[in-house]
């Protein structure tokens, strides 16, 4: 495979992702706020809707059509195996508690890996009207509604006391043993929110909040970030600075404060 079709390969499949995308937060909000929503519980006692397991099934097979060669991870029905050395990584609703709640910080992330490498990803904020997308060297890029695209780009803060801190869970830091890094960090950063899951990631990508940090992640609520943060200019690592969506945990930031988070965060002794 040349370089050129290669790049070709990955922004087909990034125009394929935002209208996968689109279709899915179309069908998410046809749920949204409904009185007749019913909500089950998987086996981890986490919430799961109709909305989920549609959208889910709605982008498997429009990849089934397009790419029936690549493989897939999805939150909601596992893995599929392929013969390209593309995947797909889906999270249809990512944020379902804030979704069943009625909420609108919810959003559907699409990840695209060339052979086990996060290059392109998408998340769409359906109720919003925002997505955030990105890709190995084509820019990470923000629009509203129907405004035109433009450049995503993080924050250029770089002292953590004039830094905006978000996270989703506070009791996920509890739980994992990070309560005093929890403390540190909030004791520190000027402003402190809960403005969690791919809301939160989506606005460090785009510079409205500083940090955003998970201390419990699973790949696919993060895969979609590993590009869109590099093409914004930070990043998206795991608690030891490492570019990873497997290590449980994940922050994506701007270059001004990671090593001071990294420095908070990778401390075990202290935390």
């Amino acid at each position: 495979m040349t370089i050129e079709t290669s790049a070709a390969d990955l922004s087909a499949r990034l125009q394929f992702a935002l209208d996968a995308a689109r279709q899915a937060g179309e069908f998410i909000m046809s749920y949204y706020q409904s009185p007749e929503l019913s909500v089950d519980r998987k086996r981890d006692a986490s919430p799961v809707t109709e909305a989920d397991r549609g959208a889910e099934q709605l982008i498997r097979k429009l990849l089934a059509d397009r790419y029936p060669n690549d493989a897939i991870l999805g939150e909601e029905f596992g893995e599929s195996s392929g013969t390209s050395g593309w995947r797909w990584v889906l999270d249809p609703v990512d944020g379902t508690k804030s979704f069943i709640h009625g909420v609108p910080l919810f959003g559907t992330l699409i990840g695209v890996e060339q052979e086990g490498r996060p290059v392109a990803g998408v998340c769409r904020l359906p109720a919003l009207q925002e997505v955030i997308y990105g890709a190995d060297g084509q820019g990470a890029w923000w629009q509203v509604a129907n405004r035109d695209p433009r450049r995503a780009k993080v924050s250029d803060v770089s002292d953590l006391s004039q830094a905006t801190f978000s996270t989703t869970t506070i009791q996920g830091w509890k739980r994992v043993g990070r309560q005093a890094a929890f403390e540190r960090i909030t004791g520190t950063a000027a402003i402190s929110r809960g403005w969690g899951d791919c809301y939160g990631h989506a606005l460090a990508a785009t510079g409205r909040v500083d940090v955003m940090v998970d201390p419990l992640l699973n790949p696919w609520d993060c895969a979609a970030f590993v590009p869109i943060l590099k093409e914004a200019g930070g990043s998206f690592v795991d608690f030891k600075g490492v570019e990873t969506i497997y290590s449980g945990n994940g922050l994506s930031v701007n270059a001004g404060l990671k090593d001071a988070l990294l420095e908070i965060l990778s401390c075990d002794d202290c935390c």
